[in-house]
């Protein structure tokens, strides 16, 4: 343990590995772009996992025939639409967000673990992962910081970023195995390799356990209900 107290660093992904929200950031997503793009039926073959929103929007831009950069004023501004339609989304009667097996268990065991920070690495933007975890339950407080798409529109940027964050708790910037990502995408697993971080793989997203595997991930897991399993992957 270092002189501050901490000595691990674990970064949770969001979408597809603490919960999922039922399609409400695609349909906020898609309605922020209503006015800018005739046919929305372009975006239909997107993959939004694994990506950040600035990303994300400017992908559905491209698809429609209209390029622009992912640091924008026109896709800051379309992202921060997107959060107030998200929020809507959010709280209809019919939303619905379901956290994955093991979350809860797996974040006490954590917040009880000594020298363990715990943080968010999410291609969302700051305000949209808030109220995701909201919607699901999740206390945003319980995460002591965070790197998101709000910070930057290149997801390899994001673990830099965390770790720097997380300086003022370690007394210098954590690296290699004290940062610990987990995540539900090759995405996920790949971002961490320019500060040498572990990756933690869980397939309660959009890919199979062989296919996260095939990334070289510390560890896979089906999903995260086999805490103390889990745990030792992350904390070993």
């Amino acid at each position: 343990m270092t002189q501050a107290g901490y000595s691990r660093l674990v970064l949770f992904d969001i979408d597809g590995t603490l919960l999922l929200t039922a399609g409400a950031g695609r349909r906020a997503i898609t309605e922020a772009l209503s006015d800018e793009v005739q046919d929305p039926a372009a975006f239909a073959g997107i993959r939004f996992d694994g990506k950040t929103d600035p990303q994300i929007v400017a992908e559905m831009l491209a698809m429609a025939g209209q390029d622009e950069a992912r640091e924008s004023e026109r896709v800051r501004r379309l992202c921060e639409r997107y959060v107030g339609l998200l929020a809507r989304e959010l709280e209809r009667p019919t939303a619905r967000t379901t956290l994955m097996p093991g979350v809860e268990p797996l974040l006490e065991r954590l917040e009880r673990a000594p020298g363990v920070l715990l943080g968010l690495l999410t291609g969302n933007l700051a305000e949209g992962a808030a109220l995701k975890l909201r919607s699901g339950g999740i206390d945003p407080g319980r995460f002591r910081l965070g790197a998101f798409g709000s910070d930057a529109a290149h997801r390899p940027d994001l673990p830099a970023i965390a770790a720097r964050r997380a300086e003022r708790w370690f007394g210098r910037v954590p690296r290699g195995p004290e940062v610990v990502i987990i995540g539900d995408t090759p995405a996920d697993i790949q971002c961490g390799t320019g500060i040498s971080a572990r990756a933690v793989a869980v397939a309660t997203g959009g890919y199979s356990v062989p296919e996260l595997a095939a990334c070289g991930p510390h560890a896979v897991f089906e999903d995260l209900s086999d805490t103390e399993v889990v745990l030792e992957a992350i904390l070993r």
